[in-house]
């Protein structure tokens, strides 16, 4: 039984097509597209409901000493309001989740996880938390928007005061407002490009969707689907948990070796992320030189060869080609290296191209 995020009835109105995506029902595209969807977000600016995600609080006075041995990253040196990635291993070193971490203030924390993984990373919290701390699923109150592309922020500015709009990537303004609600403003995205999430009560969500649409008129800003959330992570080569890691993946592999801090003193997994050394795959990034999509969980040949699989791919709409991104052999990670790739029983020629496929110009 897939749940509906406070947003349903706007996305149904709007005419988004419907699908289910990590235990909710949510809208794939709209009636412009993925392309124009995609599009809007490169050139002007782009809305997405991302309600689905799931919040926890982390808070006691070894708050943060849990997060230290929960996860692989380093939060010690944080600052109030600053946010940080960082991956969650298990004890052989794969990767329960990935998720973002924002200090609220000394002993609180709040913590943003994968939906569909939801259940499983606060269990995981709960069945590994020592010491006076609390961990706390708050996801049922929380709505998402996520606001990018090039123009969000002038039409942010719009329904905002620019004191209330982090100066800095990864980093957010909690106890704000936008457009008279209360809300967390952080400037954080998945789709390589400028831009906010804002996190606000669950019952305010369509009264601050409804506001900035109407605030991002004259910026062409149009909401956007599932799908151009894909496509615009696939060109910005953002991994995808359940694609280019999960529980059989180490974190190291998919290239997220600068949030794993290997000189802290101890996290869950260090122990087999030393054993195994270097990493023996390694995420890369595929350029489609040939006819043909690309897709996931599919082999990789250089010459006779198989050397790995694919975890995603795409046709990118802004590059206007199809890439994919796969888990290859380390000996076989060289840009420019020729491969193959096998799609229903025939072979896609490809090209070994360094990641991100897409960057924007600062």
């Amino acid at each position: 039984m897939e749940l509906k995020t406070p947003l349903y009835e706007a996305h149904v109105k709007a005419g988004g097509k419907i699908v289910p995506f990590g235990g909710y029902l949510l809208p794939v595209q709209y009636q412009t597209g993925v392309i124009k969807e995609h599009t809007a977000v490169r050139t002007q600016a782009g809305l997405f409901d991302v309600s689905h995600m799931g919040e926890i609080l982390c808070e006691g006075k070894d708050a943060l000493a849990n997060l230290e041995q929960i996860l692989t990253n380093q939060f010690a040196n944080m600052v109030d309001g600053q946010a940080r990635y960082s991956p969650m291993c298990n004890e052989q070193g794969g990767t329960v989740d990935d998720l973002i971490v924002y200090k609220r203030c000394e002993e609180h924390y709040f913590i943003v996880v994968n939906a569909a993984n939801k259940d499983k990373d606060y269990q995981w919290m709960l069945d590994h938390q020592f010491g006076e701390v609390t961990f706390t699923d708050v996801s049922e109150q929380y709505a998402q928007l996520a606001l990018q592309g090039p123009k969000a922020m002038e039409i942010l500015k719009k329904v905002t005061d620019e004191e209330n709009i982090p100066k800095k990537y990864y980093h957010a303004v909690f106890d704000t407002q936008a457009a008279g609600i209360p809300c967390i403003i952080s400037k954080t995205g998945y789709t390589g490009e400028d831009g906010v999430e804002l996190y606000l009560d669950s019952k305010d969500a369509e009264n601050m969707w409804d506001a900035l649409l109407e605030a991002g008129k004259e910026e062409g800003l149009i909401p956007c689907g599932l799908g151009a959330r894909d496509t615009l992570r696939m060109e910005a080569a953002m991994p995808l948990y359940g694609h280019e890691m999960n529980d059989e993946v180490a974190p190291l592999e998919t290239g997220l070796g600068f949030a794993v801090k290997m000189k802290k003193e101890d996290f869950i997994g260090k122990a087999a992320l030393e054993a195994a050394g270097e990493p023996k795959r390694k995420r890369i990034g595929l350029k489609v030189t040939g006819r043909g999509i690309i897709r996931e969980e599919q082999p990789v040949f250089v010459g006779e060869k198989q050397v790995g699989r694919t975890t995603s791919g795409t046709h990118c709409p802004y590059l206007g080609y199809p890439v994919a991104m796969a888990l290859v052999d380390a000996a076989y990670t060289e840009p420019g290296t020729k491969v193959s790739v096998e799609v229903r029983g025939r072979m896609v020629e490809a090209e070994i191209v360094p990641l991100p496929f897409y960057k924007r110009e600062k």
